[in-house]
Order: structure tokens, then C-alpha cells, then sequence
């Protein structure tokens, strides 16, 4: 299990802060002027001191709940229930069938977004009107990057520039107000992040996570001022923002300081990555000791893994911790992963199982047995009843059902600490900055996509593309690049697949959903019981 030093400098320095759930907490202190004055502490130690706890605040979220709704609303996954087992009130077949509720609990982290945006706050408070540029950026950078994932996941939203009073309730805002508010942010902070790419400043706001956060919202721009979700057709929305895309994406590539291949696709997302992965422009840096909550193997892992000796991720100790087995990727899906020397195609257990090499993380020659036969996914899935529970059942050929994800590679020393996994999650990726500035130049009918492209394919070990690619082209690509990063709905929406069918989400299945108000999620029931004058989104 790797330890990184940031997590020990992190909780040395971390503030106390209450978490919150509603929008009416008060800031417990408040200085008058710039804390570090006179003091002969350098003024961004303090601010460091003061940022931790805001740096890492969605870590459980991220780790879990966050990726249920992203990956399930998607075609990437579907969760199958085994005679019952995994059900769970059908909170992850509600996001499978675009049909969520407000009560559901892989939606149960609005709140904790809210309340990362209100620690921000009160440190911008704390550190008062006098505080400099550079020692307010940091606070300000998360506060428009939580407000980011509300928008995008949950449409209108409350733009929170302070910690409200005593019994005032912020009402959300529309979510082209808010898009418009992200970008003024982003664009006012920029120069005062610092350029650094360090140890120190892995997990942390920088210039490049900043500017990677505005591409973002730029390639999206026509999805977030829409007038109103249903009514983005990406066949005919215009972006006036494309120009503007490719200007963040281009400094971020002129700046030199990241790269694909670092080290092999494989070993990026393995129990072992860091500060050392060059791809990586903003990541949650997990360490399943301190800094737990990284949990993508429990659903992804065959579910009968626990005691096993062999496992097929290599390692000459047995995991003591249960895993579900029930996260699996839809066959729609998988197709996807067919380019002859796509190292990517390792990502995905798919017919027969061999064990993999704990080190290389590629198959070996051995098979991977479960009594006394070769584990073999399928990459279709037969229900054992047609209904919304996605129930196979619970024998050993039903748990066999549906290829399963070994993206997240992980070791016996880390899962068997709760569960919990030392990968570091990327949330912004230099591969991202090249498929988008490509996305843009194909949307306007400029050249220069394929180039942008074939980097991609080219460290992947794909076939090189001859012409520019199409808009096809380049989302098919981003699934097979940001398969299992939480990216694919967002790309769906964009490129106008959300509507699409794919298992189960089949015009004929019981309670499968395409009504085009649920490209975003409904508002948890406790935010609306704790905000008088909020309403459900619509269609909810």
C-alpha cells in the first residue's frame, strides 16, 4: 500500500470544520483583517492550514455515491440484483432506468456538495476582504468546482459567494446564471493559481485544474444555457464558446507540464499510481489508510472473491472483505473495446478469466477457477424475471453474468482495510484536454482533430486514423479513453445519446425512462425539507 505524504500534511494542518446540510450556518469566526499579518508565518501556509479539509471533502462521495449516479444513468454499467440481494430499495436499477427519486441513496450527496461549498466560504471570511489574490484562489477554485457538480448533475443551483445568515434560505439559481458564474470565477482566479506541478500540489487547485475545469464547461456550453434541459438538441445547438475551449485546452498543452505516457494506461489507474502519473491534472488522492473512502472494487469484483486463493488480480494473499459482484458493464457497451492492440481492452474481465500479474496488471496464461471451472463473464445478461429489479438470481452461472471492470486495480493490503482502495482518482486528465480541443475543432469544421486524436490511439496501442474524425468518432473514443471516470453521462447528454437504449433502458422494460427532463437528477429529499421555497426539478 503506498503512503503518500500529503495525506500526513494534510491532517496535521486540517481545520475543524462542522459539516453541514443546509444552506443556513453561520461562520464560527471572522477576522477583520489578513490572519497572517505581523505573524512571520508565510501567508500561504495559512492558507494551506485553512484548505485541507476543503481539498478533501468529497473524498467519501467521490469514492462512491458520486460515481453510482455518473456510471449508472450511463450505458456504461448496470447493477444486477441476485435473488433479491443488492436490490437496495432500487436505488442503483432507478439510475440504470433514468427513472431516479428523490429518496434514492446513490443521490444522498447534494447536501455534502453543499456543505464543501460552505467550508470554502467561511474560510474566505476568516481570511477577510485584505487577504491577496493568490490566498483567496484556492477557496475560490473549490467552491466553483462543487458548484460545478451541482449544476451539472441537478441543473438550477445556489450560487453561494458567503456563508448565509441565520435563517436565510439562497434560492437556485437558473443554470445558465450559474454556468455564467463558474466561468467569471474561473476566469478572475486563473492568475492568481499557482503554475506549480509538484508533489505538494498533487490533489490540489492549480492554474492547469482551473483551466481544465473552464474547458469543461465551455465544450458543455450549449448543454448548460440551454432553456431548459429538454430542450438542448445536439444536433442543432449552437456553442459560442468553442473558440474559448480550445484556447483553455491550448495553454494547458503549451504549458508543457503533463503527458500520456508517463507510464503505461494500465499502471495509471492501478493500486499504485500518484503524483507520478503525468496525465493527471486534478485527482483525489486516495490512501485506503489515510484518506479512506475510494470504494470502486466492491461492486466490480466477482462477487465470490472473498477467501479465494488464487484471485485473479495476482497477489499471493486473499482478500478478507466482501465484494459485491453486482456493478457490471452493459453489452452495449463493451462493443466498444474491439480495436485489435487496445491496451484499454484490458480494462474490461470478459469471457474467460485468466489471472492477472500482480505487477504487470496483464493476463497471464492461468486460468482463474471457481469450482473447479474457468470463470467465464458473459457479455450478455438474462434476466431471470422481466421487471425493474434486474434481478439474474443467484446461482453460479447468474453471478457469471456481464463482463466486469478491473480498471481500478487493487491489492489484498488495501481492500482489506474496510474495503477501501489506495488508486488515486483522476478528475481532470491531460487525455481529456486533447479529445476536447478535438471535439471543438471538429464542431466548428476546422482541421487538426486527427493529429489530437492519434495521440490518444497512438500511446494506446490502437489502429492510427487516416482522416479527421467525426463527432461519432470522437465520442466513441472518449468511452473507451474515460471508461469507468464518471464522464460518460455528461458525454451522452452532449452528444445527444442520453435518450439512447441500452440495457435495461429499453423502450419495452418496465419502468425504463426517457423523458429528456432527467438528463439531470432530482434534488434530494432532505435538501428540499431544509430549503423552504425550493421545488423538485421537473419531471420529478
Amino acid at each position: 500500500m503506498k503512503l503518500n505524504k500529503l495525506f500526513l500534511t494534510a491532517g496535521f494542518f486540517a481545520v475543524a470544520l462542522a459539516s453541514c446540510t443546509d444552506l443556513e450556518v453561520a461562520p464560527s469566526s471572522q477576522y477583520t483583517e489578513d490572519p497572517s499579518k505581523n505573524s512571520g508565518v508565510d501567508p500561504m501556509i495559512v492558507v494551506e492550514a485553512k484548505m485541507a479539509d476543503v481539498y478533501f471533502h468529497m473524498a467519501g462521495t467521490l469514492g462512491r455515491r458520486y460515481m453510482e449516479a455518473q456510471c449508472l444513468a450511463s450505458d456504461e454499467f448496470t447493477c444486477l440484483a441476485f435473488d433479491g440481494g443488492y436490490y437496495d430499495d432500487g436505488t442503483y436499477a432507478h439510475q440504470a432506468l433514468h427513472n431516479s427519486s428523490a429518496t434514492d441513496a446513490s443521490l444522498d450527496w447534494y447536501s455534502e456538495v453543499t456543505s464543501g461549498i460552505t467550508k470554502a466560504n467561511t474560510i474566505l471570511e476568516e481570511l477577510g476582504s485584505g487577504a491577496s489574490a493568490q490566498m483567496t484562489a484556492p477557496a475560490r477554485a473549490m467552491r466553483a468546482y462543487f458548484t460545478w457538480i451541482l449544476m451539472d448533475s441537478f441543473g438550477d443551483a445556489p450560487i453561494l459567494e458567503k456563508v448565509p445568515a441565520e435563517g436565510e434560505v439562497v434560492a437556485r439559481s437558473p443554470r445558465k446564471e450559474v454556468a455564467e458564474w463558474i466561468e467569471k470565477e474561473l476566469v478572475e482566479i486563473i492568475p492568481a493559481l499557482t503554475e506549480d506541478v509538484t508533489d505538494n500540489t498533487y490533489g490540489k487547485p492549480t492554474r492547469w485544474m482551473a483551466e481544465a475545469l473552464l474547458a469543461k464547461l465551455y465544450i458543455n456550453w450549449a448543454v448548460y444555457t440551454a432553456d431548459g434541459v429538454e430542450n438542448y438538441d445536439a444536433a442543432t445547438a449552437a456553442n459560442q464558446k468553442l473558440d474559448d475551449c480550445i484556447a483553455a485546452c491550448d495553454d494547458i498543452i503549451q504549458s508543457g507540464k503533463f503527458n500520456l505516457g508517463s507510464v503505461d494506461y494500465l499502471h495509471k489507474f492501478s493500486y499504485d499510481n500518484g503524483p507520478q502519473i503525468e496525465d493527471f491534472i486534478y485527482a483525489m488522492p486516495y490512501d485506503a489508510i489515510n484518506l479512506a473512502g475510494f470504494q470502486y472494487a466492491r461492486p466490480r469484483s466477482f462477487k465470490q472473491l472473498k477467501g479465494m486463493l488464487p484471485t485473479y488480480y495476482g497477489f499471493p494473499d486473499a482478500f478478507t472483505q466482501s465484494f459485491g459482484g453486482n456493478m457490471v458493464v452493459t453489452p452495449e457497451f463493451v462493443k466498444l473495446f474491439s480495436l485489435e492492440g487496445d491496451i484499454r481492452n484490458l480494462c474490461l474481465l470478459r469471457g474467460d478469466v485468466f489471472i492477472r500479474d500482480s505487477k504487470t496488471l496483464r493476463p497471464t496464461n492461468a486460468p482463474f477457477m471457481y469450482k473447479d471451472k474457468q470463470v467465464h463473464f458473459t457479455d450478455n445478461i438474462t434476466l431471470a424475471k422481466q421487471d425493474n429489479t434486474i434481478d439474474v438470481g443467484n446461482t453460479d452461472e447468474s453471478i457469471q453474468q456481464g463482463a466486469h471492470s478491473i480498471k481500478w486495480f487493487i491489492s489484498p493490503a488495501d481492500y482489506n482495510n474496510g474495503r477501501n482502495q489506495s488508486n488515486d482518482l483522476p478528475l481532470f486528465r491531460y487525455a481529456d484536454i486533447l479529445l476536447m480541443k478535438a471535439e471543438a475543432l471538429a464542431r466548428l469544421g476546422q482541421s487538426g482533430a486527427k493529429d489530437l486524436f492519434n495521440q490518444i490511439r497512438a500511446y494506446a496501442g490502437a489502429p492510427q486514423i487516416s482522416g479527421e474524425p467525426s463527432l461519432e468518432d470522437i465520442y466513441q473514443e472518449r468511452g473507451r479513453e474515460f471508461f469507468d471516470e464518471n464522464w460518460r453521462r455528461n458525454d451522452m447528454i452532449r452528444f445527444g445519446h442520453f435518450e439512447d437504449e441500452f440495457f435495461p433502458h429499453y423502450k419495452n422494460f418496465p419502468d425504463a425512462n426517457f423523458d429528456k427532463r432527467h438528463r439531470i437528477f432530482p434534488v434530494e429529499q432532505e435538501m428540499l425539507d431544509l430549503n423552504p421555497g425550493w421545488t423538485q426539478n421537473p419531471g420529478y
